[in-house]
């Protein structure tokens, strides 16, 4: 208790403080630019900690940390580019938002449900930590592969009613993983004898390509069969109290999601977020407008991968092993500071310790301040019009992606995943599922050849009690996706008007400025 107290008075001090807001004010601004990662930007300005005390230093990769987690959403929702991996789920729900006119809504919702997680998954770090670093050393090979198939399994509770295609779209994402070095074997695989590809197809360029340069694509299609594209207004930033009662649950039950989900060695935001929204969707009652514009998937998202922080931060202090890579950039420098994470950490430097676990708590708060301030602004974006907006968006997209391993190919991948997107855009199929098989491929094939290895070739190991759960959980999200797809074709064929399947239309991926603003255009132009 003393300790935790001293660590409170620690990160209070002026200079720690001055450090945490400069974090989250760059953060911000790094995490709103598609291909710039949280991961990359902690890279890129830990060698100037070197020099500062081990505190003023961590508070400001810290706040960098957190803050490009939640920026990465703003971009996301306005443009339909996350602007980081962990705001990929964001998308789904944020960019129909936009499409709706209620751009500006989302944007505030996204920032309250962020330092809705950021606080929750902080409270649970600073009293739980060592506790729950200790249940994530029983996951091994065989638990992760589970967690994957349990991320698998989303592919189909999100593609209810086009279940074929959502499936091919994960697929898919499982093929394009398999690119580079064999995990196991250290062979590569369909590099066709390219140097290039033996560290795989970078995620970064395409996720940037599948998103933002499809969606660029399709507005320019757009702008040129109307000849004139009306920007977008972002709406009304105001949530009611109506409004604010039916998003706490989701934003409560996502933050423990996410925060759990982030305590797991190799996980993050990107995998939380996913499980987060597909969670909310299946206890909810109304879940006809998931993935068109529901509140409660952005709520989700958002508190589920910036619970996720706090929650990555647990394993990297307690147990020395790094939640995801941006926690293994802050264990980097850590070490860089002669202190080594792991248990004696509590007892070498505990005050130090606690002084991060209330950093974490500080910085959400700041972050909402900073975020308030500047969100009206962010709004705008999407009244620029699309002959300026989009070719700056796509020459940033070029910047980033070339960014993240400095090679021309990743922008060569940025552009063939574009095209990519684009045809799964004209032909409905949906992209979230090949993201969803791109993040947890790796994790899925290492862990199930490593358990299959451990057991002797045998597959006793999926049935000891943590991976038997969660193929319980997985069997039983196919079944009740499966149950609501019948329930819609039963529908139709009763007379009853169901849910459309999710399309691109309904996305808005094809049209430059919704449904509403094509009519106005057309009407104009005749």
């Amino acid at each position: 208790m003393i300790e935790s107290l001293d660590g409170l008075a620690m990160v209070l001090q002026w200079e720690p403080m001055l450090f945490l807001i400069i974090g989250v004010v760059a953060g911000i601004i790094v995490g709103a630019i598609p291909g710039l990662t949280t991961t990359m930007s902690i890279a890129l300005l830990l060698p100037f900690t070197f020099v500062l005390p081990p505190l003023n230093g961590m508070t400001l990769l810290l706040g960098i940390y957190f803050a490009t987690v939640y920026s990465g959403s703003v971009p996301a929702i306005l443009l339909r580019m996350p602007g980081t991996p962990a705001s990929a789920a964001t998308l789904l729900d944020g960019y129909p938002m936009t499409q709706q006119g209620k751009g500006g809504k989302a944007l505030k919702i996204s920032l309250i449900a962020s330092v809705v997680g950021g606080l929750i998954g902080g409270v649970l770090l600073l009293f739980f930590a060592p506790t729950l670093a200790q249940y994530a050393l029983k996951f091994g090979p065989g638990e992760f592969f589970m967690l994957s198939v349990f991320a698998l399994a989303l592919i189909a509770s999100m593609s209810e009613g086009h279940m074929v295609k959502g499936l091919l779209s994960g697929l898919l994402g499982l093929l394009i993983a398999t690119v580079g070095i064999d995990p196991i074997g250290g062979y590569p695989r369909f590099t066709f004898g390219s140097n290039s590809l033996l560290a795989g197809l970078g995620f970064i360029p395409v996720l940037i390509g599948l998103f933002g340069v499809a969606e660029a694509l399709t507005r320019f299609e757009g702008a040129a069969k109307l000849k004139k594209a009306v920007p977008l207004s972002p709406g009304s930033y105001k949530l009611t109290g109506k409004e604010i009662r039916r998003l706490t649950p989701a934003a409560l039950y996502s933050s423990f999601i996410g925060f759990i989900v982030g305590v797991l060695p190799g996980t993050g935001g990107d995998i939380g977020s996913f499980v987060a929204h597909n969670e909310v969707k299946r206890v909810s009652r109304d879940k006809s407008q998931f993935g068109r514009g529901d509140m409660r998937g952005v709520t989700a998202a958002e508190a589920a991968n910036n619970a996720s922080v706090p929650g990555s931060i647990a394993p990297t202090l307690v147990l020395g092993i790094p939640g995801n890579s941006a926690a293994a950039v802050l264990m980097g420098a850590l070490t860089v500071h002669g202190l080594q994470p792991g248990p004696q950490l509590f007892t070498g430097s505990g005050d130090l310790v606690y002084a991060i676990f209330w950093a974490l708590l500080i910085i959400p708060i700041v972050m909402l301040i900073v975020g308030l301030l500047g969100i009206r602004g962010w709004g705008q974006i999407t009244r620029i019009p699309t002959r300026y907006l989009w070719p700056a968006i796509l020459a940033l997209s070029a910047v980033g992606a070339y960014a993240v391993r400095g090679t021309i190919v990743d922008v060569v991948v940025m552009v063939g995943a574009g095209m990519l997107g684009y045809v799964m855009i004209k032909n409905g199929f949906p992209p979230a599922p090949l993201v969803i098989g791109l993040i947890v491929g790796p994790l899925a094939e290492a862990g199930f050849r490593r358990a299959t290895i451990i057991d002797s070739g045998g597959l006793g190991w999926m049935f000891e009690p943590i991976p038997l759960v969660l193929l319980i959980l997985s069997v039983l999200t196919v079944i009740a996706a499966l149950v609501r797809t019948r329930r819609i074709q039963l529908a139709a064929k009763g007379g009853d008007t169901p849910p459309p399947p999710l399309t691109a239309d309904d996305l808005g991926q094809s049209d430059p400025s919704g449904d509403a603003q094509r009519a106005a255009d057309e009407s104009a132009l005749r």
